[in-house]
């Protein structure tokens, strides 16, 4: 009896992990040259994340992350194709980051966050992160499973003493003095249901084999 009740609480919590959150969440991203759209639908332990065209407004690409298994699956809609998406050989960084956490405090997207700044002398680069800890559990090891090169994945990642649930609302990366270089910003978040249907692949998708 005792070993069943330590298998359900093992299942329970494997299931439950990434459970606090459960939604949609539209994020912009803007460098000198352009500004894109992307959406996170999340359910559980999975995540889709639909980019797309800034013409077009339709989704051109999509990634689904199984954040318990950890995989990453890219979607092609235009061929109708899905394939492995290969984890990226692991960051470089120049120099050492600086991480400070600020006492500035503002809400965005309707969520109360507070500002951690990481900056890095050698690369001549500062990002101000505005964080929330609304149980977004889902972020932190989508990010590290992603392992993404783009400056913002990589400061964000330097910042150790975030509570669980973290999730920047906001980041702007400029140049030490102050000359823009890019932005992330949350401008939608929208809590409820969804279904499974929308963070898998679809059936009818082919396998992609090179």
């Amino acid at each position: 009896m005792k070993k069943l009740r330590l298998l359900a609480l093992s299942l329970s919590l494997s299931f439950g992990a990434f459970a606090q959150y459960e939604g949609v969440i539209e994020f912009k991203m803007e460098t000198k040259k352009d500004t894109t759209t992307n959406i996170y639908y999340v359910k559980g332990d999975h995540v889709k994340l639909d980019q797309l065209g800034r013409r077009s407004g339709k989704v051109e690409g999509s990634f689904v992350f199984d954040l318990v298994n950890k995989n990453v699956k890219f979607i092609n809609p235009a061929r109708k194709v899905w394939g492995e998406h290969k984890s990226e050989t692991p960051p470089v960084l120049k120099g050492k980051c600086e991480v400070i956490k600020t006492k500035n405090a503002r809400t965005l997207a309707g969520k109360k966050c507070t500002e951690y700044i990481v900056k890095n002398t050698e690369e001549n680069t500062q990002i101000s992160f505005w964080i929330s800890s609304e149980k977004f559990d889902f972020f932190m090891p989508l990010v590290k499973l992603w392992n993404r090169k783009d400056k913002a994945s990589v400061y964000f990642n330097q910042i150790t003493d975030l509570p669980k649930g973290s999730m920047p609302m906001l980041s702007v990366e400029t140049t030490l003095d102050g000359k823009p270089i890019g932005k992330l910003e949350v401008t939608k978040v929208d809590k409820k249901n969804i279904d499974q249907s929308q963070v898998t692949v679809p059936a009818d998708y082919k396998k992609f084999e090179q």
